[in-house]
């Protein structure tokens, strides 16, 4: 088998009572059987995480990728305006914007993961305090868009 993607109808009807925002990521697979575990989650109403989907594939690829988020927005995450969440790696980008991928600026954002960023940015330059600092720049910028859009509420 080369590439296992599975949900259930739980997870996946549960969905609508996330919020809009989803998580992709991915993590190899050591031990007996190789390859890559991709997951998909959601966070419902009391910030808990909710699990909707995992594949088993051949690696990081962007076709495994592409295979991965078409599938999720054509049967699993198929209503408009979410946030795919991810790290900053290329097959993910790539396969996000591939044609055909069914998520399209018309109908979803991808952003990318705060976490990461600090992660990334800590092995090339290895400073925990510039970490925290990156973190809190970046939780900072999401408090100010909060303030901005329910100030902007409250004048309607």
């Amino acid at each position: 088998i080369r590439r296992k993607l599975l949900s259930n109808k739980p997870c996946i009807d549960g969905l609508k009572y996330c919020k809009s925002i989803v998580q992709v990521d991915g993590t190899f697979l050591y031990g007996k059987y190789k390859g890559t575990l991709l997951v998909v989650v959601a966070q419902d109403g009391n910030n808990k995480i909710f699990p909707i989907a995992f594949a088993i594939v051949e690696g990081e690829t962007v076709d495994a990728w592409f295979f991965f988020l078409h599938y999720l927005k054509i049967h699993v995450c198929s209503q408009d305006s979410l946030c795919l969440i991810s790290d900053r790696h290329e097959s993910i980008k790539n396969a996000y914007a591939r044609q055909g991928s069914g998520w399209t600026p018309e109908n979803s954002v991808h952003v990318f993961c705060i976490f990461h960023i600090a992660q990334n940015f800590m092995r090339h330059f290895k400073n925990t305090e510039q970490k925290k600092l990156i973190i809190n720049m970046g939780m900072y910028f999401l408090s100010l868009i909060t303030f901005i859009c329910l100030t902007i509420f409250q004048q309607y």
